[in-house]
């Protein structure tokens, strides 16, 4: 859909509601695998199947890491919770009600600043945090006459991230999303693969006049399971909104699908101005209650969340915000960092290493920092011999790196020197190695008696490949230009 000249007078108001799969290691209710990618029916019991006189469990782990996010985002923790029953019926829900949170849940009234591509910020209010357990999954296209149900999924823990309507373009929506799936990696509380559904994103999306304070009627675009699909379906949908009431229509509130294939929404169901779920507390399960000492406890156990490591590596190091980045998003690499910081005597050169020489290393081999062979100390020891003048970086890079994996030695200095790779200092073989490139490129030399600089990289090359890697290449520019004299 193109974009009209009435979509200026126009503004998009939206709220996102994130579910997010927690990662544990079992379900929210049930002691069954919440483990993806398992045979269909395997991680089920007589709680995922709820049959009759099953009684669910909660799982602690699934209250601590939803506090974990709760104050990340800056929330009110709801020390007192509990859960209800919402119901409603589909044939992969077996009780007919899905457990959750409506009238108490664990964290509300919170916010996140996200950063957009201009430089400028945007907070966006987070209203509640709650938890509840997923459903299973319905399979429409492995039988003719059938639909199968998979319960694997059903029981896993979720929690669900509703914003207030604060968000006003496609590339907000996008930023704070990409900002939640950084935080519970960093947190350790999802994966965040969209791919496999452990991120998942609905949409409100209503237009109305620029300036205007009152809201307009809103559409819901459900299960949006990439960045580039949030963006696609904002922007699609308030072209379509404005388009209807610039033509003198009415907004009808609905549920939308959004397909990916052809980049626009269409009609799932129309909604009520209100579901009737029927909330109640659910009799089996009593109340959450999050002690002082137990929120003390989560507290105290938080890291240092990216956007604050970001800046305070900017801050120490003067490095870009980049390059800074890259360790706060990636708390392997920074404790690869941290630990190898006390041993280097040039911090930045570390920094440059680690996301230079070392990135791309990773990057050839599809590896994390925390599946490299070199230690961070022995790391911190061959940068030191190449600021040290006494390794070139391109051996330390091509072997001695690779040597430090395969032999089985601490000593990163020793292992240089058996193997031949440090820098030789002796003026005698360096002389010869000048001697023999000069000749090689007499011509050269005279062109460059003649007022021809340039070729002067020509004669540190051939040294530089006589000595096999092993000199200072600005020696020996010094060297050459004494000959040259």
């Amino acid at each position: 859909m193109s974009l009209g000249t009435s979509e200026n007078n126009y503004e998009l108001v939206s709220g996102l509601e994130i579910h997010v799969q927690l990662n544990t290691n079992t379900k929210i209710f049930s002691a069954d695998s919440a483990s993806f990618g398992a045979l269909p029916n395997q991680n089920i019991s007589t709680v995922s199947l709820a049959l009759p006189g099953s009684l669910p469990k909660l799982n602690k782990e699934v209250v601590a890491k939803a506090v974990r996010i709760g104050l990340a985002l800056n929330c009110t923790i709801n020390q007192i919770n509990h859960f209800d029953r919402k119901n409603y019926f589909y044939a992969d829900l077996p009780k007919g009600y899905q457990i959750t949170q409506d009238s108490q849940p664990i964290c509300i009234n919170g916010f996140l600043e996200v950063e957009l591509a201009d430089g400028s910020t945007k907070k966006i209010g987070i209203n509640r945090i709650h938890l509840e357990e997923d459903a299973g999954k319905s399979i429409h296209d492995q039988d003719e006459n059938y639909s199968l149900v998979d319960l694997n999924r059903a029981g896993v823990p979720l929690i669900e991230i509703v914003t207030e309507p604060d968000i006003r373009s496609a590339e907000e929506a996008s930023a704070l999303l990409t900002e939640i799936r950084k935080l519970v990696r960093h947190l350790n509380v999802s994966d965040g693969n969209m791919e496999e559904g452990s991120l998942r994103c609905d949409a409100n999306i209503s237009i109305r006049p620029k300036n205007a304070t009152d809201f307009g009627t809103r559409c819901e675009v459900k299960n949006l399971n990439s960045m580039r699909n949030v963006r696609r379906a904002m922007d699609f949908e308030f072209s379509r909104q404005v388009e209807v009431v610039s033509a003198g229509g009415k907004i009808i509130q609905s549920t939308l699908n959004f397909d990916a294939d052809k980049g626009t929404t269409s009609p799932m169901r129309t909604k009520e101005e209100a579901n009737d779920y029927r909330y109640f507390a659910d009799p089996d399960l009593p109340p959450v209650s999050i002690s002082d000492a137990w929120l003390a406890e989560i507290k105290s156990l938080m890291p240092a969340l990216p956007n604050e490591i970001w800046r305070q590596m900017v801050a120490d190091f003067g490095i870009s915000k980049a390059d800074a980045a890259l360790f706060a998003e990636d708390l392997s690499l920074l404790a690869y960092f941290n630990r190898a910081l006390p041993n280097v005597k040039n911090k930045k050169s570390l920094i440059n290493w680690l996301v230079g020489p070392v990135r791309a290393i990773l990057s050839e081999r599809g590896i994390s920092i925390a599946n490299f062979g070199v230690k961070p100390e022995q790391l911190a020891e061959a940068l030191n011999l190449v600021d040290e003048k006494k390794l070139t970086q391109q051996i330390a890079i091509q072997q001695l790196l690779p040597a430090i994996e395969n032999h089985d030695t601490e000593d990163v200095v020793k292992l240089a020197e058996s193997l031949n790779l440090l820098i030789s200092t002796n003026s005698d073989d360096l002389d010869g190695y000048i001697d023999e490139a000069l000749q090689k490129y007499s011509q050269q030399v005279e062109a460059y008696k003649k007022g021809k600089k340039g070729v002067l990289g020509l004669f540190v090359g051939e040294v530089m490949k006589l000595a096999k890697g092993k000199a200072d290449a600005k020696k020996i520019n010094e060297l050459i230009l004494e000959k040259l004299k």
